[in-house]
């Protein structure tokens, strides 16, 4: 165990030094086993899992959703989104704040990227509530929350690595992430209820949506519901796998971009692929280095370790579970959502497994904590994500206003934790 304490005290140094995670995660494991096993073993290690990794095919889900997001993105369905619920929400006390939850969910539904739904929904949502004399507080919190939305709605990256590290099915992990999804949206409308409650100054009230832009709304968000809903309900029919429907959403991402007056230069085929490969070239360092870091961990033994030691300790599966969340919560104020996920999960899965515990309850849990990471100090990806839109917004008052959806977000985590059909009533209809 000292050997695997150690490699994670040196990751965490780097980490603090400036790494990126996937290199922190691949040099640290890289000479750790070569510690265990010698440089010409920790070598072919390496090469191998790499090799082997790369060419999975169930990998192949990542790049297709990242580029459905990307595309859905250039189509500038946003502002479609964000006026559709705003024409629903519009004669409610603060409803250009719940318009912007209502929208990023929405939009976080066919963008699968938190940071991405966070960065257009501040340019998108921030400019009419500025308009209205919204205090920056309530409105940047606001947008910063409601990007967290784009992990737990599918598709989700953060549940497809959880998938892949974990060994669980993707689908079922897309269909248990809805109704825990529309939980945080309504805990998120609830929240911005309260706010405004309590200090009405903070939302005056605003003129309802000209009606012809009413209607132009809601025809603009049609194409882009029925993908979404093509996307799931096939999933969840069985009428096609996940990757086969990253592939279906990708190619109607696409038509409804050009059906928009977008894609229809090469420069902006360009672009776009250029993004998706970047993004995606990105999430498989991490990976690729966590698959490394994990072979490292596991020859070391820390695995077998901490279950003796939970053994030894007398937990059952339900605390074990609130013992793995609260580290999880930990790490989510140092590392973003894909870092927590290749750091924790292959530690303490052959604990929770031999206790018997859900592993896709078990991974909307740890996704939503990742939730909670995202808008927490000192790191806080979203809020830094908001502040360099809005430069002019100060960072104290986003941290401020994330408060409320922080609450809100631990509230979903304690339904999720003793109502765990909130996620498994879905996937057991389709097992």
């Amino acid at each position: 165990m000292f050997i695997a304490l150690t490699g994670f005290a040196v990751l965490l140094l780097l980490c603090f030094l400036g790494f990126r995670v996937g290199f922190a995660t691949l040099i640290v494991g890289f000479v750790g086993f070569a510690l265990l096993r010698g440089l010409d073993a920790s070598l072919a290690m390496v090469g191998q899992q790499v090799m082997h990794d790369s060419m999975n095919y169930n990998l192949s889900v990542i790049p297709l959703f990242i580029l459905m997001g990307v595309f859905i993105v250039h189509a500038r369905i946003s502002q479609d989104l964000y006026d559709a619920a705003y024409s629903a929400l519009g004669k409610m006390r603060g409803g250009l704040a719940l318009a912007t939850v209502l929208a990023a969910g929405g939009f976080s539904a066919v963008c699968g990227s938190t940071l991405a739904t966070a960065a257009t929904m501040a340019k998108v949502a921030m400019p009419p509530m500025q308009d209205y004399k919204y205090s920056d507080r309530l409105a940047s919190g606001t947008i910063a929350a409601g990007g967290t939305l784009g992990i737990m709605i599918p598709p989700s990256v953060p549940l497809v690595i959880y998938g892949l590290i974990a060994e669980q099915d993707i689908g079922l992990l897309f269909i248990a992430g809805i109704l825990p999804g529309l939980l945080l949206v309504t805990l998120f409308m609830i929240a911005v209820g309260i706010t405004v409650r309590r200090n009405p100054l903070a939302a005056p009230e605003a003129p309802p949506l000209d009606p012809a832009r009413r209607k132009e709304a809601i025809r603009g968000t049609m194409p882009v519901l029925i993908l979404f809903l093509l996307v799931l309900g096939g999933i969840y029919t069985g009428a096609f796998t996940a990757t086969e429907a990253a592939g279906i959403g990708s190619f109607g991402a696409a038509v409804i971009a050009v059906l928009r007056g977008h894609l229809r230069t090469f420069s902006e085929w360009r672009a776009c692929l250029v993004d998706a490969t970047t993004t995606t070239a990105t999430i498989f360092i991490v990976l690729l280095g966590a698959i490394v870091f994990s072979q490292f961990i596991n020859l070391s033994g820390l695995p077998y370790d901490l279950l003796d030691m939970v053994d030894s300790w007398g937990l059952s599966p339900f605390q074990l579970v609130l013992f793995v969340c609260a580290i999880a919560i930990l790490m989510g104020m140092v590392f973003e959502a894909i870092g927590i996920l290749v750091l924790l999960v292959p530690v303490f899965l052959p604990a929770l497994t031999i206790n018997g515990v859900d592993m896709i309850w078990f991974g909307i849990l740890v996704v939503l904590v990742s939730e909670i990471g995202l808008i927490t100090p000192p790191i806080g990806m979203n809020v830094f994500v908001v502040k360099s839109v809005l430069p002019n917004v100060k960072l104290g008052a986003i941290f401020r206003g994330v408060v409320p959806y922080i609450i809100a977000l631990l509230t979903g985590l304690i339904l999720v934790l003793i109502l765990p059909q909130i996620a498994t009533f879905l996937p057991g209809l389709m097992r």
